[in-house]
């Protein structure tokens, strides 16, 4: 089994940050991507960030320049540091990556997600 363990949300003041983190726990042999989705009240799920094993990165139109993603291989952990938190970041946080791990009598690729975050924006 896999296990996904978020923590980092809260309440912050627009302009302030925030910094998330979600580690890997299991029968894990690789981890491909890992990334961190949103989802507000009403609207779908989008990708908020996304980082490669290779450190390839990729971001949200809506938070580039405000946001980085970051993961530290030998934990299993991947980051977000907001900066410049604005209202309409408002959202539930979802961590997400593509693994490979322990099934059967080898091993299989799946995809894991957190139980999710909360972050509000508001003054």
């Amino acid at each position: 089994q896999v296990q996904l363990v978020e923590s980092g949300g809260g309440l912050v003041q627009p302009g302030g940050s925030l910094r998330l983190s979600c580690a890997a726990s299991g029968s894990i042999f690789s981890i491909n991507t890992m990334g961190w989705y949103r989802q507000a009240p009403g609207k779908q799920r989008e990708l908020v960030a996304a980082i490669t094993n290779g450190g390839d990165t990729n971001y949200a139109d809506s938070v580039k320049g405000r946001f980085t993603i970051s993961r530290d291989n030998a934990k299993n952990t991947v980051y977000l540091q907001m900066n410049r938190l604005k209202p309409e970041d408002t959202a539930v946080y979802y961590c997400n990556i593509d693994a490979v791990v322990k099934g059967g009598w080898g091993s299989v690729r799946r995809t894991y997600w957190g139980q999710g975050t909360q972050v509000t924006v508001s003054s």
